[in-house]
């Protein structure tokens, strides 16, 4: 049976960057810098301060809470599929021997 990935966990990094915690227990790195740049939907992100308090899981995905109700069609969200295939599997950077 194929793995379809799941987040179950988004933590913000430096510099808009993304850990998203997945399913199977991997940790995969996204730089969402890119995507902000870009403009569009993704450009309300560049306020540091709503890139990091509305950051979330929703739908197994990592999301942003733009609107700040749990509004699963107001959200903002990143296809975890995409994210697992294409992001930077890394060490867990919450750990406590995480340096």
């Amino acid at each position: 049976m194929e793995y379809l990935p799941r987040v179950v966990q988004a933590v913000a990094g430096d510099d808009y960057t993304v850990y998203a915690y997945f399913s199977d227990g991997s940790v995969r790195r996204a730089d969402i810098k890119p995507l902000i740049e870009k403009g569009g939907v993704f450009s309300c992100l560049l306020d540091k301060e709503l890139f990091i308090d509305r950051l979330t899981v929703m739908n197994g995905a990592v999301a942003w809470d733009v609107a700040g109700n749990r509004d699963e069609t107001a959200c903002i969200d990143l296809d975890p599929w995409n994210m697992y295939e294409k992001s930077e599997l890394v060490d867990d950077p919450l750990a406590e021997d995480a340096a």
